[in-house]
Parts: C-alpha cells; structure tokens; sequence
C-alpha cells in the first residue's frame, strides 16, 4: 500500500459573496428555463409526443439525487461537486474519476449553448454564418467570467427575470391557440400520439433530459462563494430542482398541446415551428430573442462551473497546478481554467446536438450515480453504529436515487455509451500515469470551510 500524500498548500481562495437567492438564480441561469426548447424537437420525436411525461420520470429520478447532493454539500461545502464528495468519501482516486466524468458533461453544457445559439440565429439572420454566432458568444462569456462571479450572477438574474416574462407570454398565447382548436386532447402529452409504443421510448427520452437538470449540482460547485454554504446551498439545490422541473413539464404539455403531434421539419429547431403555430412570425422573433439570452446565461454559468471544477483539480494538483490552479490577482478569478474552457467550446463549431446531449447525460448519470453511493458511504458506513431513523433519512432517498440513475442509464445509446466509456478509459489511463501505475498517492489538499 502506498503512503497517503500530504496535503499541498495551496495561495488564494474564493470569495464568500453569494446568498441563497442568488445562489437559487444562479441555478436557474445554469438549467435556462427555455431549455425545455433545446431538446423538444429530438425528445418529442423520440417519445412519441410524450415529453410531459419523460420530463416527469426525470424529475422524479432526479428529486432523490438532489437530496443526496444537498447531503454532501452540507457535509462537505467545498468546490468540485461530486469530484470533492467522491473524494472525501472513496479516496483521492475515485474522486478524479468522478470529476474526469463531471468534465464529460461540464465541458459540453458550454459547447451545447454556443451550438443552439448558432442554429437559432442563423435561422433569423442566414446571411451570417452560425461559426459567426458561435465564436462571437464564446468570447463574450469569456470576458464576463474572468471578470467574476458576481458579474454573472448580477447578469444572469436580468436573463432569468426576461426568460420568465417569455413564459407568461408564451403560456397565455398558448392557451388562446389550445382553445381556438375545436378539440383539445388533454391527455396527449402523457399518451402521446401512437408514433412510438410503450416505456421503453419515453425512459429514452428521459436519459436524455437528464441534461437539463444540470443545474442543481452546479450550485454546489459554488460552495466556497456562498455566504452561508452549510445552510444554504442544500436549500438552493432542492429549490432549484423542483421549481425547474415544474416549468419544464408545464411548458412541455402546453406546447405539445399547442401542437400535437411529433413530427416536424427541423427537429434541432423545432420550438419556432410550435412558436409560428402558436403567433406566428413575429413570436418566433421575440421566442429566439429570448431563448438566446437564456442560451447566453447558461454558458455564463456553466462556463463559470466547469471552471471552478478544473481549478478544484489543479489546486489539488491532479491536473497541472501552475495552469489550473491559478487565480488572477486583479480580478481573483480561475483565469486558466476559464481560458481552457473557451478553447475546448470551439468543438460546438463541428458536434451536432444530438450527440452533444447523449453524452452530457452520460456524465451527469457518472456523476449521479457517485453521489448517491457518496451519502451512504458519508453518513451510513462510517464504522459507527446508526439507528433506524438514519438509514431512513439518509440511506433510503440514495439508495432509490441510485436505483433510478441506473435506469435511466439501460435507456442511453449504443453510441453515447461507448463515447462515454471511452472518455473514463482515457481518465484511467490519465490516472495510471499521474501515480506511475498506482504505485504514487494521488495528492490531496485540505479544504478549510472558513476561508473567505
């Protein structure tokens, strides 16, 4: 057996600005409250016109695992989400294969915004190419986090604020369209249209919207940026989820209502033809106005995010320590981490959505499934006796967390499992090198919970 390594000190740390409804906001930014819109296309051909109902299944799969998210982040309020939890209670190794997994999903999330952007706009304005839309995006996001978190926060809370006002209008002029049609099939977006049969199609496409849930394990990655860590994250990652969740169903069944059916010409950009039906052309325009500037906050966030994660390694020196653990002495910002992002997001100019959200799931499902395990390592198998009551509290919502990621897992593709299995043997082989064939410690750092 090897020694364990001893910690590394380590110069800067984040600053304690955040509250919980900013914390709470900043979720939202993250998850896009238009994202619904991203995958609608894809998801309702997949279901069969049941997105309502696989964006239900998700939610309840995912409800258990915020719980257990809210667990950790209460035991450990330290940056790196489920790379920090894995490590803290599997080991230094299996927390940088959880975090090698979380950047699957981290690096992507950025790269699908850029990418939706891209499509969206060029709709509007084709004589300008979308690699135009693309790279123009990414350098503004790139500014405003090297700037700081509070610059996205405070930006992203006017997003969310003109997502919501798109929503009650959308929801009215829905409703208007639903009861102008001379029948209304109310249980359409939960039976669908018969396009596709049985459980096996909506389970599909709910693996899928795992994707737009992002967001909730992303508020834990500020932890050591939030005012009140210990209390308020766990309550802004339950807060988050639900309310999310919530919208996406409604808005779902709304638009499935609005137009039935799963059949549409682009199915990448298949929110303005739903939008034409519901107002026509002038609604597609206030829609895409809308749905970029929300597309625009979450690679805010999830650029902000990812960045936070590959600091998190670097300072712990699982990944090279003078790049990634670096912070701007101007601005106190992971300067390197978020340069390093902005450059690996230029791949949005050659993936396609379809593949992009298959393996974003494949990372969060990695990361969900370690979590769970982590509460029940954490706070059950500890080497000390618990009473009944904890195991309730604690061991129950993981376990059926757990037992639903893996679900969710036997409905990805051939392909995004092999894409993704291959990234962890990369992260393996990666891993190999860092400790000589395992026989060196990966090095850890001890997170102190008072630093401001």
């Amino acid at each position: 057996m090897t020694a364990p390594a001893q910690p590394l000190p380590y110069a800067g740390s984040l600053r304690r600005v955040l509250s919980l409804p900013a914390l709470t906001l900043f979720g939202l930014v993250y998850m896009v409250p238009l994202t619904v819109f991203t995958t609608y296309g894809v998801v309702t051909q997949v279901t069969g016109g049941r997105t309502a109902l696989a964006y239900l299944l998700t939610l309840l799969s995912i409800f258990f695992t915020a719980l257990s998210y809210s667990r950790m982040v209460g035991r450990y309020p330290v940056a790196g989400s489920a790379y920090s939890y894995a490590r803290k209670s599997f080991g230094p190794m299996a927390g940088f294969l959880a975090g090698w997994s979380l950047l699957l999903d981290y690096l992507f999330l950025p790269m699908i915004n850029y990418l939706v952007i891209g499509i969206y706009l060029h709709q509007s304005f084709p004589q300008v190419p979308a690699w135009g839309f693309i790279v123009t995006m990414i350098a503004l996001v790139t500014v405003f986090n090297v700037l700081g978190i509070q610059s996205v926060s405070r930006f992203g809370n006017v997003l969310v604020a003109a997502q919501l006002v798109f929503v009650l209008v959308f929801v009215a002029l829905a409703a208007r369209q639903i009861m102008t049609q001379t029948s209304v099939d109310l249980l359409a977006p939960w039976q669908g249209d018969g396009s596709a049969i049985g459980m096996a199609p909506v389970l599909a496409g709910a693996a899928i919207l795992c994707l737009s849930f992002l967001g909730f394990d992303a508020v834990s990655t500020l932890a050591e940026e939030a005012r009140e860590p210990h209390r308020d994250i766990p309550r802004a990652i339950i807060i988050t989820t639900i309310a999310a969740g919530l919208l996406f169903i409604l808005l779902a069944a709304i638009s499935q209502l609005a137009f039935p059916g799963s059949r549409f010409q682009h199915a990448d950009s298949a929110a303005n033809e739903v939008m034409q039906r519901i107002a026509g052309p002038y609604f597609v325009s206030f829609f895409t106005a809308s749905y970029v500037a929300g597309a625009f906050g979450s690679a805010l966030a999830s650029q902000a995010s990812v960045s936070r994660i590959l600091y998190s390694m670097g300072r712990d020196r699982v990944l090279p320590h003078r790049v990634f653990a670096k912070l701007s002495q101007r601005f106190n910002t992971p300067i390197w981490s978020i340069l390093v992002v902005s450059l690996c997001s230029l791949l949005a100019l050659v993936m396609d959505l379809s593949t992009l959200a298959s393996l974003i799931s494949f990372g969060a499902l990695v990361a969900f499934s370690v979590v769970n395990l982590a509460v029940i390592k954490s706070y059950l198998l500890d080497g000390k006796p618990h009473p009944f009551s904890a195991w309730l509290r604690y061991g129950l919502p993981a376990a059926l967390g757990f037992a639903l990621t893996l679900w969710l897992w036997t409905s990805l593709s051939a392909l995004t499992l092999q894409i993704g299995l291959a990234w962890l043997a990369a992260g393996m082989a990666y891993l190999l090198c860092l400790t000589r064939g395992l026989r060196k410690a990966v090095p850890t750092v001890q997170f102190d919970d008072s630093e401001s």
